[in-house]
């Protein structure tokens, strides 16, 4: 019993793989055969696979670059600022609304630091741009001077590859002690390991930059570090006046349990304790999340791609569908005589039908081979252009391909079918 059961699943296996093999045969044979009809049939397929993994694989490329990027702003971080990130959604920013808010200060920094308990980290942040970096007889500018407080480095995402991060003396002293971005490294030094030990002078003063960041590249937010230089907050006021500056923020990083929302409550509390604000009084300081503000900026970007990617990609595929349905039926005809002698012979209904639509499948899946190629060429170019790899993911492809099984089936289902009804007598008469 048990070895008739054997024989029975061995030979249904044979018959399936003899049915694969023979449909494989075919489809080849036809785009053998007739190389320009099978080409301008598949032609839709293709520009219809072409434009589905072209378009999934760019925004999923853009999405992995952004979420890279947001790791330098911090992970659950707000930035405390008198400007309102969110508002002017309209294209006009209304900057008389808070041009008159006072600017953050250190001291309110450190008043966050002891009396936020759902805060893991608070650093005070300065950004002075367009600076201009002198050594020996170059000159460097467009430089952006960072001056920030203790805990910056536990919130932002950067590393250092040489020499070391300024010390926790050097912050409290306002040592003239700096570390640099690996561009601004490269332009001053030739090679950017050399940096280290270097004396830069800015504004007239001299610093000993003892450490080097790591090159990040061109990133979508404005945290680069690759063209900055980072002093502790006591030496940057020694250089610019913290009212004038193009910054001003206090950067505050939640606990891991904590969510944004919770921690923005109790932030809020404490900055309108701190600005004396009456509870009739509005709050005169935004509480900005920049992740969520450039996530829902990206978000309906990201949407408007794949919808026009889908409706590119939906038309060209309707249009390859007809011309592998009208392969299909011309097959059926042309071999009409064969169906006949198969059915003759002994071969069942169900086997010429699976027969036609594995054959139809193997067309599509043939123009989504050659989409795919096309694409895999695109994103080499691509890559080499743009700020951030394209990289085709395993479950881009198999979801190509199985549109492309699917829609061979959906094309081939009506000949396919027409085919496995033939009288065999009537079949084999037909010329």
């Amino acid at each position: 019993m048990v070895s008739n059961k054997k024989s029975f699943t061995f030979d249904a296996m044979f018959k399936l793989l003899s049915i694969l093999w023979n449909s494989f045969r075919m489809a080849l044979q036809e785009l053998r055969v007739n190389k320009l009809r099978t080409f301008l049939s598949l032609f839709g397929i293709t520009i219809g696979i072409f434009c589905i993994i072209g378009v999934l694989s760019t925004v999923d490329s853009l999405q992995r670059k952004i979420k890279s990027d947001l790791n330098s702003f911090g992970s659950k971080v707000i930035y405390i600022d008198k400007w309102d990130y969110s508002d002017g959604n309209n294209g006009s920013y209304p900057w008389w609304k808070y041009v008159k808010r006072p600017s953050n200060k250190y001291s309110d920094a450190m008043f966050l630091k002891t009396r936020t308990t759902l805060a893991s980290n608070v650093s005070y942040f300065l950004q002075a741009s367009n600076v201009n970096v002198n050594y020996d007889d170059a000159t460097l500018s467009g430089v952006n001077l960072y001056g920030v407080s203790e805990d910056y480095d536990r919130i932002q995402d950067f590393k250092i590859i040489e020499g070391r991060y300024i010390s926790e003396a050097e912050f409290q002293r306002g040592t003239p002690s700096c570390v640099i971005g690996y561009t601004n490294a490269e332009n001053l030094f030739g090679k950017a390991e050399k940096a280290v030990g270097k004396e830069i002078t800015i504004k007239g003063k001299k610093l000993i930059i003892t450490g080097l960041i790591e090159k990040q590249g061109t990133n979508f937010g404005p945290a680069g570090f690759d063209a900055c230089i980072i002093v502790p907050y006591r030496f940057f006021v020694t250089l610019y006046d913290p009212k004038n500056v193009n910054q001003n923020l206090i950067i505050v990083q939640a606990k891991e349990n904590i969510t944004i929302p919770q921690l923005q409550d109790e932030l809020r509390g404490n900055m309108r304790q701190l600005h004396r604000l009456s509870p009739y009084d509005q709050d005169n300081f935004a509480l900005n999340d920049i992740n969520k503000l450039i996530g829902d900026n990206v978000g309906s970007l990201i949407g408007g791609l794949n919808i026009a990617g889908w409706a590119i990609a939906g038309l060209s595929l309707l249009v390859g569908a007809f011309g592998v349905a009208n392969i299909m039926f011309v097959t059926v005809r042309e071999r009409t005589s064969q169906i006949g002698l198969k059915k003759a012979i002994g071969a069942k209904s169900k086997t010429i039908l699976t027969e036609f639509l594995l054959e139809s499948a193997f067309l599509c899946v043939i123009g989504g081979l050659i989409g795919l190629l096309l694409v895999w060429i695109l994103a080499l170019i691509l890559s080499s252009v743009l700020p951030f790899p394209i990289v085709i993911a395993t479950n881009i492809i198999i979801l190509a391909l199985s549109i492309c099984i699917g829609l061979g089936i959906l094309s081939g289902i009506i000949p396919a079918s027409i085919a496995a009804r033939m009288n065999p007598v009537v079949a084999i008469r037909t010329k």
